[in-house]
């Protein structure tokens, strides 16, 4: 595909875990619109990580971006992918998140300039996510397997079951999807037009710890000029693949947030650019 006729880039954030993006790509070959780039934007510089990619056998253009491993500088490696971006529509994912066949296609469908889209993701418990990255069974035939195991995957530590089931807009229960709203942005889950990110200078690379600065922080900052959320919940579904998570104190991030917040410092001056 020729650069003229892409609409999108998907912004993929990961730090080498090559075996979950591996399930990511396959997901990407599924996509019944495929009009977008890949950017992958990659917090560190992993020998396995260029490697996978080199010899990815792809049929999307890709661009593997790559920074010096210095600890967690996220909001930096998603600031310069928003800069190497060959398109105006910013779609952002994790390399741990695997998308529903029509998850980009409604990231695009409901793009719009004064829009942040936002969705959400279904945490898989161990099982399931076994089965997936194993080939148990295809991507399309996930809603079928979560409605009928959805007590199961709940209670072997499945969270936000209810966000994995895409339903059609179009079908029976297209209105569900209308009247489910969100509050929030998740950071594996979201999209708006690089004009968007640019009007509040992107990413604030103050933030040096992981949760609040890469989607939290955006929030406020996107409405403060004038944006609003629109949100893709059951729509642009992903599977999150399972892995034990270690949740770090947030008091720190949170401070860096109330503090610009009480200074409805809505552009930050440590983004894209440098103020």
């Amino acid at each position: 595909m020729h650069s003229e006729e892409l609409k999108a880039s998907l912004i993929i954030s990961v730090y080498k875990d090559v075996h979950f993006l591996e399930q990511v790509m396959k997901s990407l070959e599924l996509q019944t619109w495929r009009g977008f780039e890949v950017i992958i934007s990659e917090d560190g510089d992993s020998l396995e990580m260029r490697d996978y990619v080199r010899q990815s056998n792809s049929t999307f253009p890709i661009q593997h971006l790559t920074q010096e491993d210095l600890g967690w500088r996220k909001n930096r490696a998603l600031n310069r992918a928003i800069k190497s971006a060959k398109t105006e529509w910013l779609v952002f994912i994790d390399g741990d998140c695997v998308l529903h066949p029509r998850f980009m296609e409604f990231h695009f469908k409901l793009s719009n300039k004064n829009s942040i889209l936002a969705g959400k993701r279904i945490k898989l418990d161990p099982e399931t996510s076994n089965e997936l990255i194993e080939g148990k069974f295809p991507l399309g035939k996930m809603n079928r397997l979560i409605v009928g195991k959805f007590r199961k995957i709940s209670r072997n530590g499945g969270q936000f079951v209810e966000e994995g089931i895409f339903i059609d807009p179009k079908g029976p229960f297209g209105f569900i999807p209308k009247v489910r709203k969100m509050r929030n942005l998740k950071g594996c889950n979201m999209s708006f037009h690089k004009s968007a990110i640019e009007a509040i200078n992107g990413f604030n690379e103050d933030y040096t710890k992981p949760a609040v600065g890469e989607d939290i922080d955006l929030v406020w900052r996107f409405q403060g000029l004038g944006f609003h959320l629109v949100s893709l919940r059951n729509l642009a579904v992903q599977y999150h693949l399972y892995h034990k998570e270690s949740w770090i104190e947030q008091e720190d991030n949170m401070e860096i947030m109330r503090r610009n917040q009480k200074l409805q410092e809505f552009v930050c001056k440590n983004g894209l650019e440098k103020k």
